[in-house]
């Protein structure tokens, strides 16, 4: 085991921000991002010689760990009971920005799910972090013309669904009023007018609360659900409007102060909100206490 110095703490200090922010976009959990990070540091303790590049070898060993784990994980996601949805990731507009805030939305990072680990990694390394194709096919321990057709097949994957584009605040202030209003009072007429014809709400509660399990597809059975269901059994809790996953998001709590669901949005270019995802999974909800 080598000998660290200040300047090794500093390096991996220097590095650990971008580290998390990619394992987390790969993984769409705080806490297995939190986990593959810190291997990553005990193989940086552990490294027998001096590296000559450190920030593309902590990235090297990060990234080929996460894919460890998403293969790892697949049966797990495969048993997962009802919908699956990222953990909601508290995030500052001014710290993110809105290039990195876009590709930490909920409606992204379910788009990534569907790609392959390796062509996840490509695009994220390359696209939002600008890692070079060398680099990129480097870490991923491939050649850079099939890194190239790797990171272009996400692309077009990732363009298709037009997940990255970012939607003025004040359009989302405005479906976040027009849905807690809907909530607390039952009058669904404003929010309405700001949903897609096409939305869908779906809902994580992992199987250990009670939550919908199906996808509601449709704005006449979203509006249905929040009005029967949501403002029957949510009107009388609190309602906060944080940010979360780089856009702006509702936290719901019950009176000791616990989050109970935290809601966010995505949606189209011209601002109509295409998805609601509701987080009721207690565990995923943890890191809102």
């Amino acid at each position: 085991m080598k000998l660290l110095d200040d300047d090794d703490d500093h390096e991996f200090a220097a590095a650990r921000p971008m580290l998390l922010g990619l394992a987390y976009r790969l993984l769409g959990s705080r806490a297995d991002a939190e986990d593959a990070v810190q291997d990553t540091w005990l193989k940086w303790r552990a490294a027998a010689v001096a590296v000559e590049n450190p920030g593309a070898w902590l990235t090297t060993v990060c990234t080929r760990r996460c894919i460890d784990m998403l293969r790892s994980g697949h049966k797990a996601r495969i048993d997962y009971v009802g919908s699956w949805l990222p953990e909601p990731l508290p995030t500052d507009d001014d710290d993110v920005g809105a290039s990195l805030g876009s590709s930490l939305t909920v409606a992204f990072l379910l788009v990534l799910e569907r790609l392959t680990p390796k062509e996840r990694a490509a695009y994220l390394l390359h696209e939002v972090f600008d890692v070079s194709y060398a680099e990129t096919a480097r870490t991923l321990a491939m050649d850079e013309v099939n890194c190239r057709k790797l990171v272009s097949r996400a692309r077009g994957h990732l363009e298709q669904t037009r997940v990255r584009h970012v939607t003025p605040r004040d359009r989302q202030d405005e479906l976040l009023a027009a849905f807690e209003a809907a909530i607390a009072g039952g009058h669904t007429e404003r929010l309405a007018a700001l949903l897609a014809s096409d939305v869908e709400l779906r809902a994580d509660s992992g199987g250990k609360v009670p939550a919908l399990r199906e996808t509601l597809q449709g704005k006449a059975a979203v509006l249905a659900f929040v009005h029967a269901t949501l403002h029957r059994f949510w009107g009388a809790f609190t309602c906060e409007s944080p940010d979360l996953n780089g856009a702006r998001a509702l936290v719901f709590r019950a009176g000791d102060g616990a989050a109970i669901a935290a809601v966010s949005f995505a949606y189209d270019e011209r601002g109509a909100a295409t998805g609601i995802y509701i987080m009721r999974n207690p565990d995923k909800l943890a890191g809102l206490a």
